[in-house]
């Protein structure tokens, strides 16, 4: 009986050892994408969010080639999300500026309406 018992945990422990986690290929691949979109909306060095996602990106890469694919995968996602970061800031800093350029001209119209007889 204890023979089957010893037979049992050592079957679980090997099963256990081939459940390791696969490589996040898919997950590069997005985070990938997510930074060229980042720079493609204009993202520069400049951007924290950016070098982060850049220095992140980089790290899940050593991972991979470690094969140490759960903080590969893990630093993978935080890459794409920060460079999905980037890209909302930047978009919301150009939004901005076309907001206060909008307004500048309506504040001219108005002018210029006011001061007409």
């Amino acid at each position: 009986m204890r023979t089957h018992s010893l037979f049992a945990a050592l079957a679980l422990l090997a099963l256990a050892g081939c459940a390791n986690d696969p490589a996040p290929n898919e997950q590069l691949r997005l985070s990938e994408q997510a930074l060229a979109q980042a720079k493609a909306v204009g993202a520069t060095d400049e951007v924290a969010e950016l070098k982060m996602a850049e220095a992140k990106m980089a790290r899940a890469q050593v991972n991979m080639s470690h094969e140490a694919y759960r903080d590969a995968r893990m630093r993978a996602e935080q890459a794409e999300l920060d460079a999905r970061l980037a890209e909302a800031r930047v978009l919301t800093s150009k939004s901005k500026e076309q907001l206060d350029l909008l307004q500048s001209r309506v504040n001219r119209l108005r002018k210029q309406l006011g001061e007409q007889p």
